[in-house]
């Protein structure tokens, strides 16, 4: 994207209009971004988040020193920019992705984005598009011959990128729930208590085919923790079944919040209540 002078989203944005206008290296304003914006991380988010974001603003300064000197022509061709923002878009996209997922980031507003994530409903890959979008704009008024069209080129970049993002977290935090059969159910209710963090109901059944007492574990978690889920099972009852099944909607803690459900809820009830008033009053009539 440098090369081809495409403004992208949040501190490597603002480093780019930076690397542009002055000359100044992108990686150095990225680091001296960031140093302030990691001490509010650990503030607000906490220090694990916080380290791995370290973690991440270091590898990535890294690679902003190193990436821009390969020549143009190894990826992308010099007059193809949207073929470069596209690509761009994609990798950025899975970058912020997996950082998240692993509970980091690589700084800059994806630090906010997570703060915002954090207190209210709002995916991170929209969190993301909100702080953003004045970052590319605004290139249209600071860096000299940047024209509409690299603008337009930025924010393409910026919505492959939410879109990557929202898809890659998204589809791993799809809900499921799991139903597993086994005689062995303390262990595997308290290993999945302390190593996924998942709460865990318990039910007694009888095998009606073999008339034996049986006990149920019914766990509600995250599509990512199935595997972890499936290993603990496994090595403590591997003749245990198992149904895993995906679920629409989970409230409460850890999941949706249930307050903007029940709103929408409300607010579907009170229509339905007086659509029926009217339809009375009209047959009183």
């Amino acid at each position: 994207m440098l090369p081809h002078e495409i403004v992208g989203a949040g501190v490597t944005g603002i480093s780019a209009i930076v690397y542009y206008t002055t000359g100044t290296p992108v990686f150095i304003t990225y680091f001296s971004i960031n140093f302030f914006l990691l001490i509010i991380s650990v503030l607000t988010v906490g220090w694990k988040f916080s380290i791995r974001s370290i973690y991440g603003v270091l590898v990535l300064t890294f690679f902003l020193s190193v990436v821009p000197e390969v020549p143009i022509g190894t990826f992308v061709t010099e007059n193809d920019g949207f073929l470069a923002c596209v690509l761009g878009g994609i990798c950025w996209g899975i970058g912020y992705g997996i950082a998240f997922l692993n509970h980091g980031s690589t700084g800059g507003t994806t630090i906010i984005a997570k703060i915002i994530n954090k207190y209210s409903n709002i995916t991170l890959g929209r969190a993301i598009l909100y702080c953003d979008v004045l970052i590319i704009g605004s290139s249209y008024f600071i860096v000299a011959g940047a024209g509409i069209e690299k603008v337009v080129y930025g924010l393409v970049t910026l919505g492959i990128t939410t879109y990557v993002v929202d898809l890659v977290v998204s589809g791993v935090r799809q809900s499921v729930q799991f139903f597993i059969f086994t005689k062995k159910c303390g262990q595997i209710a308290d290993r999945i208590n302390v190593e996924i963090g998942r709460g865990v109901t318990v039910m007694n059944a009888t095998g009606w085919y073999s008339k034996e007492p049986i006990t149920v574990i019914s766990v509600i978690a995250l599509k990512s923790d199935s595997t972890n889920i499936f290993q603990i099972v496994r090595e403590i009852d591997p003749g245990a079944l198992i149904s895993q099944s995906e679920v629409i909607g989970v409230y409460g803690k850890d999941f949706d919040s249930i307050h903007k459900t029940a709103k929408k809820l409300n607010k579907k009830s009170i229509k339905n209540k007086l659509s029926n008033l009217t339809n009375v009053n009209q047959q009183c009539k």
